[in-house]
């Protein structure tokens, strides 16, 4: 029988007073609170800065490497096409695995990634990316299911709101020192110098979970933790997908293309448009600490429409008044940040175990990356072809809406804490 930790935010594996088998080889205690919420955000800080670490220093890559524009497309591309086409065994490696080896096996292979993307030549650079988009995709997978585990119900929400903008402040972080250190030390060492997050994470889950972070154990077929009740249905998962996915499009089409759009539309000079983009990445952070508390004053429908009326802010107001964009920037920012957390957290608390929680957060994900994957090229596509880009607004305007229909059918079943 495991003994609940004192902590009040979480619970064990198996809820309090839950008998379970025992095993002598590992020690079966939950972590301290504030050691598990702090791994968890030094995990996040892994999950995206490695791939726009990229971005600062893509020019110095291509004078080295001789990469073309298409092949530099794939350093971004590849990752995301990883977050979609390996989600399915990333599911199946954390069920057999279990949660703490899985996570242990991510931040190795995102240390490994990026050591070997700084090593040598344009083949090794596309080796190290697919390795980090592997990896990573494992850990987006597992994160939110350690969070189901072993957070009590009522602090889920608020430790998905810290991962989340955990990932928006290791993308930021990365996106503001890359740069300055590739000046200083070369694009390889500075590219390199991501393995930092990974090392730092890596110390803090071993002091998490200790021997537990390296031993395998499966996750069971059922939770005894929660008391038998009804899955989440087919069409909830089809709406949450469907909401992942208009959130992914949105979130990489406006990511990829925002400063281009601004210095077309309004002449701005490079570090100005950029400035938007930095806006856009930085208020996420507001969005996913801001969802869970919102969602204890207001109804879950409630906090998703007024996330997809901020998204809307984004096509709408460039179409109508790009001189604002600063504005419509920060709403999107809010947005984006707020609509991930929001939808992991239904997946959490409407998934009946940990189990169908990985199935039903592989096939979100899964499906909404391909969609997000796609995103840059479409829009580049569309803008190429009309000469205007009137075209991608309204197409980002249309994944907007699927965002905001698919999370209102879906998340108003989620239990109000």
């Amino acid at each position: 029988m495991n003994t609940p930790t004192p902590e009040p935010e979480v619970t064990g594996p198996t809820g309090p007073g839950a008998a379970q088998p025992k095993r002598a080889s590992v020690p079966a205690r939950v972590p301290c609170g504030w050691v598990l919420l702090a791994a968890i955000g030094l995990i996040a800080l892994n999950m995206r800065g490695p791939f726009v670490a990229v971005a600062p220093v893509v020019g110095a890559m291509q004078r080295d490497l001789g990469f073309t524009p298409v092949e530099l497309g794939y350093l971004t591309g590849i990752p995301v096409l990883c977050f979609a086409l390996v989600a399915p065994l990333a599911s199946l490696a954390g069920r057999r695995l279990g949660a703490e080896v899985a996570i242990t096996l991510t931040l190795l292979g995102v240390f490994l990634g990026v050591i070997v993307r700084s090593a040598g030549s344009g083949a090794l650079v596309i080796a190290g990316t697919v390795i980090l988009g592997v990896a990573i995709t494992v850990g987006n997978i597992t994160v939110p299911l350690i969070i189901r585990r072993d957070f009590a119900p009522a602090r889920q929400g608020t430790a998905m709101g810290i991962y989340t903008a955990a990932l928006n402040i290791g993308s930021f972080v990365t996106s503001i020192v890359t740069a300055p250190l590739a000046e200083l030390l070369g694009w390889r060492l500075a590219l390199a110098s991501c393995g930092v997050f990974a090392l730092a994470a890596a110390v803090a889950w071993v002091l998490a979970f200790g021997r537990r972070a390296f031993i395998p154990e499966a996750v069971p077929g059922s939770d005894p933790a929660r008391p038998a009740g009804k899955t989440a249905s087919r069409w909830i998962t089809v709406g949450l997908t469907a909401g992942f996915a208009g959130q992914a499009f949105s979130y990489y089409g406006v990511t990829a293309w925002l400063p281009t759009l601004l210095a077309d539309e309004l002449g701005m000079a490079p570090s100005a448009a950029g400035a938007g983009s930095s806006l856009f990445q930085i208020l996420a952070i507001a969005g996913g600490l801001g969802v869970p508390f919102a969602a204890r004053f207001a109804s879950t429908t409630t906090v998703g429409l007024t996330l997809g009326l901020l998204w809307l802010a984004v096509p709408v107001g460039l179409l109508l008044a790009p001189e604002l964009w600063w504005l419509w920037c920060s709403f999107g920012g809010i947005a984006q940040g707020g609509g991930i957390t929001l939808i992991f957290i239904a997946i959490i608390q409407l998934a009946r175990d940990q189990a169908s929680a990985g199935r039903m957060s592989a096939v979100v994900q899964g499906t909404g990356y391909c969609f997000g994957a796609v995103a840059p090229t479409l829009l580049g596509y569309v803008h190429g072809v009309s000469g205007s880009w009137t075209g991608p607004l309204l197409m980002i305007l249309g994944s907007v809406a699927v965002f905001i229909l698919g999370t209102a059918l879906s998340v108003r079943h989620v239990p109000k804490r």
